[in-house]
């Protein structure tokens, strides 16, 4: 049987009340095949963590990302939040090996099952919330996404290069930047590109990168530092 003093450790969080750190970890079919177990499912759990993890990321990426617009910040949020980053989240933890499942869910793969893995991320979350408080679970969030914030951080960066070239060249000539791919090499799962950003025929900055839009935010701030020496 799992050891949850053991999940503790992993997450640095000592849980006042351990039952409800128990409960994030029982599956339904546990219970359906166990009626009499003491605790309920983790389902209520997953519940409360998926609306505390949309909360936590969009108040972290509206306060660090004030240029971006609403979609933007969505499509962002949707990639931090979704299932398979959650799923990898959790993998990483090891949070599968301490699920209470089914035999027919153990049988057939359910401790690395990606929905399996992204609910029990998200009922620890709100077990965490439960337990601990906001604060506590805002902690532990941002710390297992914090990569994939970094990432985002820097991705967030490139996009203001573009929006600050965009208004240089309108202020000082009256003319938007254009973005052509020069080439693209490598195999479809591994591309390079590289992109010229120019006004009319002047070249004004050129970037690579692994996606087109990579390609472009490094070719705007190739530009603006060019035209910073002008």
């Amino acid at each position: 049987m799992a050891n949850y003093q053991d999940v503790q450790q992993v997450i640095g969080i000592n849980f006042r009340e351990p039952s409800l750190l128990e409960q994030a970890f029982v599956h339904a079919s546990y219970v359906n095949e166990n009626p009499d177990f003491h605790l309920p499912d983790n389902e209520r759990l997953e519940f409360l963590g998926d609306a505390l993890l949309s909360f936590v990321v969009a108040d972290k990426l509206y306060g660090e990302f004030p240029y971006l617009t609403e979609g933007e910040l969505t499509e962002i949020r949707t990639s931090l939040v979704r299932q398979e980053t959650l799923a990898q989240s959790a993998s990483a933890l090891k949070l599968g090996h301490y699920l209470r499942l089914g035999k027919g869910e153990e049988s057939t793969g359910g401790r690395e099952r990606a929905t399996n893995l992204a609910d029990v991320f998200e009922a620890l979350v709100g077990a965490i919330f439960l337990d601990q408080g906001l604060s506590a679970a805002r902690g532990f969030i941002l710390s297992e996404l914090g990569g994939r914030l970094d990432e985002i951080r820097t991705r967030g960066t490139a996009q203001n290069y573009k929006a600050l070239l965009q208004e240089r060249t309108q202020a000082k000539h009256k003319q938007l930047p254009a973005y052509q791919v020069v080439e693209a090499s490598g195999p479809d799962h591994d591309k390079d590109f590289i992109v010229e950003v120019a006004l009319g025929d002047v070249v004004l900055g050129r970037g690579s990168g692994k996606s087109k839009r990579a390609a472009e935010m490094e070719a705007a701030r190739s530009a603006l530092e060019k035209l910073g020496t002008e």
